[in-house]
């Protein structure tokens, strides 16, 4: 949170790496009906997280597909991943099971996260899948993981997260300081971030699509929530409740301060190291000789969220 709330302040006078620096992106995915979530895509800096072996974690058993590479940032090669491993097989079980025709079409932003021509990647069996780029800048507009279901789990996320931070220091006795150096890890934010995305509703996935789609969105979407406490006051209420300073513009501005966007140069980085890739699997294909051939389920893959794995979550590339 902001330095006023002391939970970040706390976090920074620690000793030794700051947890601040520690990063992830999570690429979100859902589909228009709202009903169907993908696993989401997670990139962090270590490929074997420490805490997993005393933790007893396996990574193919993670409600995300890790991946890793020392900047935390979505590639060409992981995204084309997630697509023929994740997305692929679960919107062909989907559509199955609902016994919908077998097509989909996954709407993708221009974050370089997202190759161009990404259909010539996915393999054979799920080539019922078709992508869509949105235009240039155009993203805050029409992007529906940008219209508040991004910002609705970051906010999920921090109340999680407030609320194991309050029940270890109550139950424990612990201050902040020592919540952050001996009480949060990977691990416990990985299970937070499932906590953030389950708990993102059918209503928040469908009604983001009334600026792109407005026809989908039933018209009783657009009417106001029944009165009931906020996730804002429910974050408010946490943070009041260990002694803290926190008002409702707080946690809005968290959600701001931690969706940062790469850099000029960070951009230019990753579409080199993309490049590279791209380079290598042309050697491999030519070594090995091989041809690689190349009602409606829209998908929107959202950019990427890249804040603090200790304050917040990611950004975006999601459905």
């Amino acid at each position: 949170m902001p330095n006023r709330t002391y939970i970040t302040a706390e976090e920074k006078i620690m000793p030794g790496p700051k947890p601040m620096k520690d990063r992830l992106t999570l690429a979100l995915c859902a589909n228009a009906s709202g009903d169907c979530k993908i696993k989401p895509l997670l990139v962090y800096h270590s490929e074997n997280a420490r805490t997993f072996k005393s933790h007893k974690i396996l990574k193919e058993k993670l409600q995300v597909m890790w991946r890793s590479n020392p900047k935390a940032w979505v590639t060409r090669k992981f995204f084309v991943e997630w697509v023929n491993l994740v997305f692929g097989p679960s919107v062909k079980k989907y559509v199955q099971e609902k016994n919908l025709p077998v097509q989909a079409l996954l709407i993708l932003d221009n974050a370089p996260a997202h190759p161009p021509n990404i259909e010539d990647d996915i393999l054979e069996e799920f080539k019922f899948i078709k992508v869509l780029y949105l235009p240039p800048n155009t993203t805050p507009i029409l992007q529906p993981m940008d219209q508040q279901v991004i910002s609705n789990f970051k906010k999920l996320y921090t109340k999680h997260l407030f609320r194991r931070c309050f029940e270890v220091t109550e139950t424990t006795n612990l201050t902040l300081r020592e919540f952050w150096k001996d009480h949060f890890n990977i691990a416990i934010c990985l299970k937070i971030v499932d906590q953030a995305w389950l708990g993102v509703t059918t209503r928040t996935l469908t009604s983001a699509w009334k600026k792109l789609w407005p026809e989908a969105v039933a018209e009783r979407i657009y009417e106001e929530l029944e009165p009931g406490m906020s996730v804002e006051e429910e974050i408010v209420s946490l943070g009041k409740s260990m002694g803290l300073e926190v008002e409702e513009r707080d946690v809005n501005e968290l959600v701001e301060e931690h969706t940062q966007d790469l850099t000029t140069e960070e951009i230019q980085e990753l579409q080199s190291q993309q490049h590279t890739e791209v380079m290598q699997e042309i050697g491999f294909e030519e070594s090995q000789e091989e041809v690689i051939s190349t009602s409606f389920n829209i998908f929107i893959k959202s950019k990427q969220y890249r804040p603090s794995k200790h304050t917040q979550t990611y950004k975006k590339n999601g459905v």
